[in-house]
């Protein structure tokens, strides 16, 4: 098996499938292709068919999409989601929100792992929601299916997977979180995977510069 990822340092989505496949215990390869170069299409293009990355090649067989990665992992790793019935579809749910939502976080705040706790020059209504809606988001979880374990349905799902590279963010741009949801982002930034990803991409050394501003 065979994952092609973009930069470490800002490809949020290759972060989630890698995440994923590093849970679900299968061997796998990695190869990264750089973002910004002058061959980059055309190396993406020799295994992605949509042009994007990440993708996971199993067998010959392609599979694009970070969540579609998760879910094909997790056909042979069901305990990737939760097992409760409820909490597997709320999961599903939140997950699929992160996906497909939240356009102010991503546009303003794109991760970049340089970053160290430097706020946003400016802010803007749309992103406060998006914070706001999130924190929420995650009380719930951490209420009514967490226990006494740190992630949003106890064990580390893809759910948690989904969101790391928002706590990512928060970290980076020292978005002030309170209770639950604070504690959430250290316990996941103190996750084994989590720490291996981050200190793969220190050692990066290719900058993409309006990445940087």
């Amino acid at each position: 098996m065979k994952l092609i990822i973009a930069n470490r340092t800002y490809s949020s989505w290759s972060l989630r499938a890698w995440l994923a496949a590093r849970a679900s215990k299968h061997p796998f390869e990695e190869q990264l292709i750089l973002l910004r170069q002058p061959d980059t299409r055309a190396r993406i293009l020799q295994w992605s068919p949509s042009g994007k990355l990440p993708c996971l090649i199993d067998n010959g067989l392609a599979v694009w999409d970070s969540l579609a990665i998760a879910e094909y992992l997790a056909e042979e790793q069901p305990a990737m989601w939760p097992l409760d019935g409820a909490a597997r579809a709320l999961a599903r749910s939140v997950s699929a929100e992160m996906h497909s939502g939240f356009q102010a976080l991503r546009n303003q705040m794109p991760m970049n792992l340089h970053r160290e706790g430097q706020p946003l020059a400016r802010s803007s209504p749309e992103l406060e929601v998006d914070i706001r809606r999130i924190e929420a988001l995650w009380t719930d979880c951490l209420t009514r299916f967490g226990g006494h374990e740190p992630y949003l349905f106890g064990a580390w799902s893809i759910a948690d997977m989904m969101f790391a590279p928002v706590c990512l963010r928060f970290h980076s741009y020292g978005v002030t979180l309170s209770g639950a949801a604070r504690d959430y982002v250290a316990a996941v930034l103190a996750h084994p995977h989590v720490v291996e990803w981050c200190e793969a991409a220190q050692a990066e050394s290719s900058l993409i510069p309006d990445y940087e501003v």
